[in-house]
């Protein structure tokens, strides 16, 4: 039984459990029905969530099924990255299909819909229709093609199905009302003509469903109890239901719609996150910036800290965004009993302890995560060169300032005390390396008291380390680039790469591997560079942050 269970009820929810009360349904099947014409993001992971884990309170099903109707945007690429995202997240589904796959149904009850006089094949182009269906505030007016006797509209559109009209000649409408409130029940499209090959049923078809006609045919016929779906789709919902009422589908689907996820500084929309990988301002739809489930992955998310994310963040009616901090919470949450804490040194400085017997090697006990002492300890190496962060040290400091400058002393975390003596320059004025010396009686773990320092840096061992890249990441879209002009709002400092050195035990770290760097953050092994020796940690995200839940 999934943790859905414990979190508060919903509206959904209860809708379902109503139905369930009242003998409605014996049990209830839910579905998540991607159209693969891109990768997951951080919003489906919601939906998915929602769909799976309300069927399996319920001991119900849920079916995965691909809205594979517009062959010019779809590919078995997608299908593929989205399988793997819904089995990364530890979901299986029962039902496996494709809208595709109930293609001559659609057809058979287009048909039906023609013989019944509620269709009618249409001559005007699309954007005469467009002029013909009025607006918001005016009514549309009938096409001359409305009036078609029965017998034409079935021999058009079988010759539409035989291939006899080019793209875009002809389309099948239904026939409903043209002066509705409601733009979608103006005789709406509901099939096509695209002469393309599509990815599941080769050259067998040349007209293709609308969404809009295909989709409640699917839930009918699969015997989808409870359609849930985004907000921008309760306009359609009056064509939802007459589709399957006009097409007499014996099963009679619930369409509910809930508030999509919108998440601050970045984007939700596969259009423009397809944009983005397209004109080159991300490395493909994994890219470690990017809200997919494939970029979250490769960054270092892990499915627990996004499940429990979108449990917290629940199912309402109304519109809203969600912190995207209140995302990197549950990461930071799940990972810190889990992630080894280790030493990293991104921008290096290199230190000389001059008193530190030359070609000595100490190996000192660290434990691996104070917060989970059954993970035990590590050795780390120390002698007479290290390396600190650049930043860790000031020659001229301001006042209150505790790291490393001349004259002062820090403690080595897990080492000793060190106080630096002498700055060493290069010909342009850059300190380059630091002379210290280290008091041996100030060991780590022997207790000593004879005095207190307010500075603890941390450092790496400079003959033992091991070279490393470090990706540092920050929101690739800023907050006031959500409306249609984002690309003109993209950070240019969503990317910071650093050269420097980690610990000697981390040259076993395999990709998707996590840790706590001390001080900088959460970082995952990169499973598509960390190859051949070369290491490369992704920070997932930092250590702290002022998000409150």
């Amino acid at each position: 039984m999934s943790e859905l269970n414990n979190t508060s009820s919903n509206f959904i929810k209860s809708i379902v459990k109503e139905d369930l009360a009242t003998g409605k349904h014996d049990q209830i099947i839910t579905r998540f029905p991607p159209e693969p014409n891109g990768y997951l993001h951080i919003g489906h992971a919601k939906s998915i969530v929602l769909n799976f884990e309300l069927a399996d309170e319920f001991g119900g099903k849920t079916n995965l099924r691909f809205d594979d109707t517009n062959p010019l945007k779809e590919d078995t690429e997608f299908v593929n990255s989205i399988k793997k995202d819904i089995e990364w997240l530890g979901y299986e589904w029962d039902g496996y299909h494709f809208a595709s796959d109930y293609f001559d149904e659609m057809y058979d009850r287009a048909v039906l819909l023609i013989k019944k006089g509620l269709a009618y094949v249409e001559d005007l182009s699309q954007e005469e229709i467009r002029e013909y269906r009025g607006t918001l505030t005016e009514p549309g007016k009938e096409s001359p093609s409305r009036s078609r006797s029965i017998e034409e509209n079935l021999d058009l559109f079988e010759r539409m199905k035989n291939g006899e009209f080019g793209n875009g000649e002809k389309v099948l409408r239904a026939k409903i009302d043209m002066s509705s409130p409601n733009i979608n029940m103006r005789d709406p499209v509901l099939y096509r003509i695209s002469h393309t090959t599509h990815h599941n049923t080769g050259d067998k078809w040349c007209i293709y469903p609308m969404y809009s006609f295909a989709h409640p045919l699917e839930d009918a016929i699969e015997g989808v109890t409870h359609s849930i779906c985004t907000l921008e789709f309760e306009d359609q919902r009056p064509l939802y239901n007459w589709v399957v009422e006009k097409c007499e589908m014996e099963a009679k689907p619930k369409q509910i719609e809930f508030a999509r996820l919108n998440l601050t500084n970045t984007v939700m929309s596969k259009r423009k996150l397809k944009l983005l990988v397209d004109e080159n301002y991300v490395d493909g739809w994994d890219d470690p910036r990017m809200p997919t489930l494939s970029g979250l992955r490769r960054r270092g998310f892990t499915p627990e800290s996004i499940k429990q994310f979108c449990r917290e963040i629940g199912v309402a009616r109304a519109d809203n965004t969600v912190d995207v901090r209140m995302l990197e919470h549950f990461i930071r949450e799940d990972l810190k009993m889990k992630a080894p804490r280790t030493m990293s040194v991104l921008h290096p400085l290199k230190v000389v302890i001059t008193n530190y017997p030359e070609g000595e090697v100490e190996w000192l006990d660290a434990e691996i995560n104070p917060e989970n002492e059954e993970m035990g300890t590590r050795k780390i190496p120390f002698s007479r060169e290290i390396y600190i962060e650049q930043s860790d040290f000031m020659e001229n400091p301001p006042k209150k300032y505790f790291r490393l400058f001349p004259g002062n002393e820090v403690r080595l975390k897990h080492a000793y005390f060190i106080k630096c003596n002498e700055v060493i320059k290069d010909d342009a004025g850059n300190v380059v390396e630091l002379h210290c010396t280290y008091d041996p009686e100030t060991k780590s773990g022997t207790g000593f008291t004879g005095r207190k320092v307010k500075g603890t840096l941390h450092w790496v061992e400079a003959t033992q380390s091991k070279e490393a890249e470090f990706r540092l990441y920050d929101s690739l879209v800023l907050d006031e680039g959500r409306g249609n002009d984002f690309l003109d709002h993209i950070n240019p400092n969503s990317l910071e790469v650093a050269h420097g050195y980690v610990e000697p035990n981390m040259v076993d770290a395999k990709p998707n591997d996590k840790f706590q760097f001390f001080r900088h953050g959460y970082f995952n092994v990169d499973p598509k560079d960390s190859v051949d020796g070369k290491l490369v940690f992704n920070r997932i995200v930092e250590l702290k942050s002022s998000f409150k839940l």
